[in-house]
């Protein structure tokens, strides 16, 4: 078929034939063809708005009860155990110790140093090395006996026996200064009572750590 030219007449142009119509390939009317559905634009979030802080719940704390109250659990109880032969035999060693200060204070001071000590002798011996060395052993037994009696009696026994043996020895340390006018030969006399005292006390404090044991009764 030739192109008609431009100036062709409508009247002479050929008709033009319409297209049939289509028939959807499932066999269905067009007519009955649901329309595509609409798709929803997509969900764009709210900006997030900040919420006032909310402060969190206070819980109270559980009462504790006192010690005193009917439905608690009584505090537990304890004692000091002391092994009887053990002590002694620590406290016969401190004896046999503060016999020894003594009569190495005696020989130091009064026989090199050529110091005249006031030595009070009650048991009578009349000799000043024989004099210190019994009346040290002696002060020991005596300061383990207390020791003794306190651990058995008392609820703080190394307290009570510092404070008992600190005492003592502060005095007999100055007691020499009313027996004489001789200040050097007081304060000499003094200074073997006191070391014949700290002897004593930290030999006996050591031997009931190692002596005694608090059980719960």
């Amino acid at each position: 078929m030739s192109a008609l030219p431009p100036d062709t007449p409508p009247e002479r142009r050929p008709a033009t034939r319409p297209l049939p119509p289509v028939a959807p390939v499932s066999g269905t009317p067009a007519s009955s063809v649901p329309p595509p559905a609409a798709v929803p634009p997509a969900a764009v979030p709210p900006a997030a708005v900040p919420s006032a802080a909310v402060p969190p719940a206070v819980t109270p704390a559980a009462a504790v009860p006192p010690a005193w109250a009917p439905g608690s659990a009584p505090p537990p109880q304890s004692r000091v155990v002391l092994r009887a032969g053990p002590f002694w035999g620590g406290a016969l060693a401190t004896a046999l110790v503060a016999a020894l200060v003594g009569v190495v204070g005696v020989l130091v001071l009064q026989s090199i140093l050529d110091v005249d000590l006031v030595v009070h002798d009650p048991a009578g011996v009349d000799d000043d090395y024989l004099a210190y060395a019994l009346g040290g052993f002696v002060a020991a037994l005596a300061a383990a006996a207390l020791l003794h009696l306190l651990v058995v009696s008392t609820p703080r026994p190394r307290a009570f026996f510092g404070w008992i043996m600190a005492l003592a020895i502060v005095v007999v340390a100055l007691l020499p200064l009313t027996w004489t006018d001789d200040v050097t030969s007081a304060l000499c006399t003094g200074l073997v009572n006191l070391l014949v005292g700290v002897a004593i006390w930290s030999l006996l404090a050591g031997v009931l750590v190692r002596t005694t044991a608090v059980v719960p009764t």
